[in-house]
């Protein structure tokens, strides 16, 4: 097997454990007790507590148009694994609803402490979107909104999505039970810290110094693929005497996967140094 192919399967996979892991806890914790879930998904399920319809379905229909939006603002290359994301999850959440109905699946429900519930679902889904997005993948929906908005606002990713999923939660309001509501909270900040737990911390944003012989490519492939800002830096080995580069730059935390792929593929010998960043402004990131 190549060495493309070999960095191609260490990100899907993980994505596809992570979309199972998630397309469970929908299923098995969630749905079974009303509670609720934000984003596109969180739409799927009101419209599967107000017209019975399947959660699969309406997940895959909401993201197609959000897809295209996606891929003509920010490449079909950004988009892939994206793309890969919400179709796995939709095919995971099809077959946990095939599984339930037949009866192989008896889902989790507790009328007399939701907070179990709330509790189990916040570990599953933010387990799974953990491990999807340290793999560099989404599941699509306000995430793609949110990353293109990122780019010409002066707000976050995380701040685009925290205000998105309050609107979904609060019209909520309208089909389930408030307690149920305030138990959604519970899953959501459970689910947040198991995030950022998988993912390393709760920094914003991760610098990379890169000493490497091919500065110049790999600055080109980085503002290429990325559409990230690179600094090069003239070095020189102490003890060899060799001239080299540094390559400086700072990138999300759902990006250090990609950047990763492209300094192996590049240059498999350089010495690259990951610090954590607790704030970043400038241009990609916030502006104050």
């Amino acid at each position: 097997m190549s060495r493309k192919f070999m960095l191609q399967l260490q990100t899907v996979l993980p994505i596809l454990v992570g979309t199972a892991i998630y397309a469970f806890g929908l299923h098995y914790f969630v749905i079974p007790n009303q509670l609720m879930e934000g984003g596109v998904t969180g739409i799927g399920v009101l419209l599967n507590y107000a017209a019975a319809i399947p959660l699969s379905l309406s997940t895959l229909i909401l993201n197609i148009p959000l897809f295209l939006i996606g891929w003509r603002k920010l490449g079909l290359g950004e988009m892939a694994y994206t793309l890969i994301g919400v179709v796995s999850l939709s095919g995971f959440l099809a077959l946990m609803e095939w599984m339930i109905d037949k009866g192989w699946i008896v889902t989790f429900h507790n009328s007399h402490d939701y907070l179990l519930a709330a509790l189990y679902a916040g570990v599953t889904l933010g387990g799974g979107l953990g491990i999807v997005f340290r793999a560099g993948g989404t599941t699509g929906g306000v995430d793609i909104i949110a990353r293109i908005a990122s780019r010409r606002k002066a707000f976050s990713m995380g701040q685009f999505i925290l205000i998105s999923d309050a609107v979904i939660i609060g019209i909520s309001l309208l089909y389930i039970p408030i307690e149920k509501v305030l138990y959604t909270l519970v899953t959501v900040f459970v689910a947040s810290r198991l995030i950022d737990f998988i993912q390393d911390g709760a920094y914003s944003a991760k610098s990379f110094s890169i000493i490497t012989e091919q500065g110049r490519e790999m600055a080109a492939q980085i503002t290429s693929e990325l559409d990230r800002g690179v600094t090069l830096m003239p070095a020189r080995g102490a003890f060899s005497g060799q001239s080299k580069e540094v390559v400086y730059c700072v990138v999300q935390r759902q990006e250090m996967r990609r950047l990763k792929n492209i300094i192996r593929r590049i240059d498999p010998k350089a010495f690259t140094v990951i610090s954590e960043v607790h704030d970043v402004l400038g241009e990609g990131f916030k502006e104050e």
